[in-house]
């Protein structure tokens, strides 16, 4: 078959063009000397922290804005450890004024529930882009999200889980899924610190609802979270188990277990440190900044070209 533009395009995907334009982009940017002004909100939370400090070792990033409920008025440089940089930590009130002050291009969000969706609303009526990894959302919220969003035109990355090594466990958890899922047991077992508000994790219900996908089920019909106490009767064939620990310090340990006759596989995932979860926020940024205001929900998936 002779390879012409047309089919070379259908052939790669609309990832895979994404990711060639991303890189295009990005190579542009480097050359003319372009700098990614960031704001981050949470940003004295672990992950803000993290975050803030990552974004200050970039050659190719700005920090504009640190906003957070604690330590207003304060350098963000001094509550991270970098030091002294000129960027004092702001109330989330009127964000909208604030972020349009700041001229961010875009706004990460690692806050909870309630506060991710004001913000959300405030830097999608100012037209900035976002990166989110606050988790816990409700349904009915994230479709107001992603209303927002368009309607906007502003373009942002949605993910539960930003780390490389965890989005490539998404991938072989839906693999494993298609491949046996509907003839074994699906149980989801995850581990986070004891400080951790939600349950289960986001990313243990991401991986929940891509085995579900994958063998033609909704999570929200088969889910089971816990089993309760006593005589609770036998586990049905349908069902996804979810359970969750709470304990020290732990980063987030996750463990999709298929169990079928005589065997089982385990597909297991590890964090060692944020580390993991910031590196992948970087890129999410980067990417955000190359592809411009679409009013476009994209993963960490499209972040990676992952198919």
């Amino acid at each position: 078959m002779k390879i012409t533009a047309e089919n070379r395009r259908s052939r790669i995907g609309w990832r895979g063009q994404n990711l060639i334009k991303a890189r295009f982009i990005y190579l542009a940017m480097n050359l003319i000397g372009m700098t990614v002004r960031v704001g981050v909100a949470g940003a004295c939370g672990r992950m803000g922290r993290g975050i803030v400090q990552a974004i200050f070792a970039q050659d190719d990033m700005e920090l504009v804005l640190a906003v957070d409920v604690n330590n207003v008025g304060s350098d963000i440089g001094v509550v991270c450890g970098v030091g002294k940089i000129g960027v004092p930590v702001t109330s989330p009130e009127n964000l909208a004024e604030t972020l349009d002050a700041s001229g961010a291009d875009v706004l990460v969000d690692f806050t909870h529930r309630e506060a991710a969706i004001g913000n959300i609303e405030a830097a999608a009526g100012a037209g900035v882009s976002l990166v989110i990894g606050t988790t816990g959302f409700e349904k009915e919220e994230l479709e107001r999200i992603e209303g927002l969003l368009k309607e906007n035109k502003v373009s942002a990355v949605i993910s539960p889980n930003m780390a490389t090594g965890v989005n490539l466990f998404f991938k072989l958890v839906r693999d494993a899924a298609k491949a046996i899922g509907s003839e074994y047991d699906i149980e989801i077992i995850e581990a986070h610190h004891r400080n951790k508000k939600d349950s289960p994790s986001g990313t243990a219900l991401r991986a929940g609802e891509l085995a579900a996908e994958a063998v033609g089920r909704s999570l929200d019909d088969c889910g089971v979270f816990g089993r309760g106490k006593g005589v609770i009767g036998a586990r049905t064939d349908r069902e996804i188990g979810f359970h969750a620990v709470r304990a020290g310090d732990i980063i987030g340990d996750h463990t999709v277990l298929f169990a079928g006759g005589g065997e089982r596989i385990e597909i297991t995932h590890r964090a060692h440190s944020r580390d993991a979860f910031v590196n992948g926020v970087i890129r999410a940024v980067r990417f955000l900044a190359e592809q411009g205001g679409e009013g476009r929900v994209y993963t960490t998936w499209d972040v990676l070209g992952i198919e």
